[in-house]
């Protein structure tokens, strides 16, 4: 693997943002050929297009679409003469160079808890988008890999997380400004998930699988557990398509809220 792409690579497994720069054009000469490539985070730059004036050019423009969360990729022309006007130095190759900054941000992070009939077919439906999902069940054989091979073709990134016990203790472990969706198999699993939750600063958002009259138990029972009624409001419930009680239905209309959820919350 090349330095490049190892550094992409590794931007996305830390949820750091980042810009790859390619050198697309050359005219005459220059430093680097088309193709040359460089990463640039906030605070790292690993690669090279040239050196220079132009790559300063190229990691200050890289910067400011760091800070502005740009997404649409961006063309960077630069003459290298001893004519044109240099910030950071002259170079005189006498050729011209184009610069193409592309713009990886951090993928959005979904947690489903809980693998049941539910819970796989959400599961399903979010490894067919560009996200890091997580999967947390108590039950091993709900995570087995002839259950969650065909969830790994997509371009999600898969974290499964067997818990035996105490499935809550992966709240500490997910990324803060995940978005999470909670539909174990156990109601007190149900319930310790969402106490971990609202006690940890991590979720972006809340779901949680249920009727009415479970979440009237439920708020009863974490306002007992210390939760200030404005932190209850967090929990988004019911999930799914109101009325049907097909597990693909339910995923189906829970996954389409989730994904506007993630796309304006990224965390």
């Amino acid at each position: 693997m090349t330095d490049w792409l190892r550094a992409l690579q590794d931007c996305r497994e830390r949820r750091v943002p980042a810009v790859l720069v390619t050198v697309t054009g050359v005219r005459g000469h220059a430093p680097r050929d088309a193709g040359a490539k460089m990463v640039v985070t906030e605070d790292a730059v690993v690669g090279s297009v040239g050196g220079g004036n132009l790559e300063e050019l190229a990691v200050r423009r890289a910067r400011d679409l760091l800070v502005d969360g740009a997404t649409a990729p961006e063309q960077l022309t630069q003459a290298l003469s001893d004519r044109t006007p240099a910030e950071h130095g002259v170079q005189c190759c006498g050729g011209e160079v184009t610069l193409l900054l592309e713009s990886f941000g951090v993928r959005p992070a979904v947690a489903v808890f809980g693998m049941g009939h539910v819970g796989y077919e959400i599961a399903l439906l979010l490894s067919r988008h560009e996200l890091e999902l997580h999967l947390v069940d108590s039950r091993a054989e709900q995570l087995g890999a002839d259950r969650l091979d065909v969830l790994r073709t997509g371009p999600a990134d898969v974290h499964v997380h067997e818990v035996p016990v105490l499935p809550e203790l992966v709240v500490a472990d997910l990324p803060v400004g995940t978005h999470v969706l909670v539909l174990t198999h156990d109601h007190a699993e149900d319930l310790a998930v969402l106490d971990a939750l609202l006690r940890s600063g991590v979720p972006a958002s809340i779901g949680l699988i249920g009727s009415t009259a479970k979440w009237a138990r439920f708020r009863g029972k974490l306002a007992d557990l210390g939760h200030a009624a404005e932190a209850i409001d967090r929990v988004r419930t019911p999930i799914g398509a109101p009325g049907s009680k097909a597990p693909a239905a339910i995923a189906l209309a829970a996954v389409t809220e989730l994904l506007e959820l993630a796309r304006t919350r990224v965390g």
